[in-house]
């Protein structure tokens, strides 16, 4: 058995050894200012680009999980918010989100954002969407400040009624989807949306 042992140890003294000289050194060589500012901001760059990945695929969470709480259509996702807040407070916490209040563009997305306030919010008649005049009285925009060429006012009273108290839109579904201007301090439900990348 002594026999067997001596020259086990033996050969498993040599491979330790040969691991031991043919592994590289630890050290680290020096390297020259100019190449490790290089390499730092390549690495900054890479943990950038990283750091923007992450954030595109919370986004992309985010919004799939509105979608799947609201409607896709028109390659945006429309989500109502059921508890009523002044005009700016429903903007800013759509923006909070990753969108804006909704601005219809043309009759079927008006018709579309309609029909589905009327199925998520039963009993609501009105609610915030993005249209204003607060800049300018009787030049309506939306909440990005670009002018509008899609109106859907109700025409029935005389809308929208000029004055300057009256400077943010609603959707009446008591009107059947027409629009008219607000006091932007009143409190109401409001529709967000997001954009579809």
């Amino acid at each position: 058995m002594a026999r067997l042992v001596l020259p086990i140890f033996l050969v498993l003294s040599l491979t330790l050894l040969h691991q031991g000289y043919s592994r590289p050194s630890r050290t680290r060589k020096a390297v020259p200012a100019p190449q490790r500012a290089a390499d730092e901001d390549d690495v900054k760059s890479q943990l950038e680009k990283l750091w923007q990945e992450v954030n595109s695929l919370k986004e992309i969470s985010a919004l799939q999980t509105v979608c799947l709480r609201g409607i896709n259509a028109h390659r945006k996702c429309y989500l109502t918010i059921e508890e009523p807040k002044h005009y700016h407070e429903a903007n800013e916490h759509c923006i909070a989100w990753g969108g804006t209040l909704a601005t219809p563009r043309d009759l079927n997305e008006n018709n579309d954002l309609r029909d589905y306030a009327k199925r998520s919010a039963p009993g609501t008649k009105e609610f915030w969407i993005g249209v204003t005049d607060i800049v300018k009285e009787g030049q309506y925009v939306d909440v990005n400040s670009m002018l509008i060429s899609y109106f859907n006012w109700d025409k029935t009273k005389k809308q929208p009624t000029g004055t300057k108290r009256e400077s943010c839109v609603v959707l009446s579904l008591a009107a059947q989807g027409k629009w008219h201007d607000e006091v932007c301090l009143g409190k109401k439900k409001y529709i967000c949306e997001y954009p579809i990348p």
